[in-house]
């Protein structure tokens, strides 16, 4: 069972390392405080291969690993953190377009978003539906060679910026066998955005409701059959735990980082906070944690790439593990800043308030418990 990265693996990590220092992490605070949504600087990933990690590559992806993009996300959320995780949705709506699409469907859309030249986001939750998915009640209605869709998508990232809506919508019965997935582009008839939500974190992507109102889609922008959007969203997700468990642990890993540098410079009772052995025990734990967080990363990434069975369960394991981690070793950071980790002068608030979606999203981590007991019990 080999621990060590690959010659190749240590090259992008490296590379999405050198990134995130020299073009994330200089303007992460700005980008914060104005919600500057930062598109030519994506591009500028885009052209490193990382808007397309596991696409195919004649379509124009980097047909890297599950593990790769661990890694990839990780650096590149140290950078910062809303940033690397739009690019990690953006992977996903075009991870399901290759997986799923048919060769038109594929050289209409994969070469643009693979550049980010066409932006991405993943249209799933509702106002009605969050946790319980699969009663989503957004319709699509055939007629003719066309669906028309009436309803509302809720929380959607890139709501009104992205030029391509990955979306499920009920085409049949109710329940998870009525679900299918359609691509809705921006500019079509009937589709409109809600206000810019106001959020605690990830304040630099936008966040809006997608309203459709007769919105027609050509029935050419199905993806796979009718029936099949719900498999198609959970497989998509079994990959967006991991990468969101990876922004986690890029985000921790900073937050870590940046502690330890301020407790060799900050003194009190004349000597520096790195010399109490409270503060060195607080250190350890948190070191130890983002450790086994990694670990539990890496494992769940390798067992999606070679199709493990039990992958589903440990995705939900490691986002659930690596989340609630990454957010306790942001807040231990910031509370060994003391008053000054609560200043904007200071990243830790940032990373306190990024870290804190990711114990919601892509599955809160209630319901990861939930998808770990189900595939107990199926074993």
């Amino acid at each position: 069972m080999p621990f060590e990265l690959t010659e190749d693996q240590r090259l992008i990590q490296k590379t999405a390392r050198d990134f995130a220092a020299g073009q994330l992490a200089p303007f992460a605070a700005k980008w914060d405080e104005e919600e500057i949504f930062p598109i030519p600087t994506m591009r500028e990933a885009a052209a490193l291969g990382f808007a397309g990690i596991y696409v195919k590559g004649d379509v124009g992806g980097s047909e890297l690993t599950r593990l790769d993009a661990a890694l990839i996300f990780e650096e590149l959320s140290a950078g910062c953190t809303a940033t690397a995780a739009y690019i990690s949705i953006h992977n996903m709506a075009s991870w399901m377009i290759d997986r799923f699409g048919n060769d038109e469907q594929r050289r209409k859309w994969l070469p643009k978003l693979t550049a980010m030249q066409l932006i991405a986001s993943y249209c799933l939750t509702e106002p009605g539906a969050g946790s319980d998915a699969a009663s989503l009640k957004t319709k699509a209605v055939r007629d003719g060679d066309a669906y028309v869709l009436n309803g509302a998508k809720a929380f959607i990232s890139g709501a009104g910026v992205s030029d391509v809506y990955v979306c499920m919508v009920r085409t049949g019965e109710d329940g998870p066998k009525g679900v299918s997935c359609l691509v809705v582009e921006k500019g079509a008839k009937g589709l409109s955005f809600g206000k810019n939500e106001r959020k605690m974190g990830w304040r630099s992507q936008p966040t809006a409701q997608v309203i459709f109102d007769n919105c027609r889609v050509p029935v050419a922008n199905r993806i796979g059959a009718e029936g099949e959007g719900f498999r198609i969203a959970m497989m998509g997700l079994d990959g967006g735990r991991i990468n969101i468990g990876a922004c986690s642990l890029g985000t921790a890993r900073a937050a870590l980082e940046q502690a330890q540098r301020y407790v060799t410079e900050r003194r009190q009772f004349g000597k520096q906070l790195a010399e109490f052995q409270a503060t060195q025990f607080k250190l350890a734990d948190m070191a130890t944690d983002l450790e086994a967080s990694r670990l539990m990363i890496w494992n769940a990434a390798a067992a999606l790439d070679r199709r493990d069975p039990r992958a589903t369960m440990l995705c939900a394991m490691a986002k659930r593990f690596a989340s609630d981690n990454a957010s306790k070793i942001a807040n231990d950071a910031l509370q060994l800043h003391g008053g000054y980790g609560y200043l904007k002068d200071f990243p830790l608030e940032r990373h306190v308030r990024d870290l804190r979606v990711h114990q919601i999203l892509e599955g809160t981590n209630e319901i990861m418990r939930v998808i770990i007991a189900r595939e107990m019990s199926r074993q």
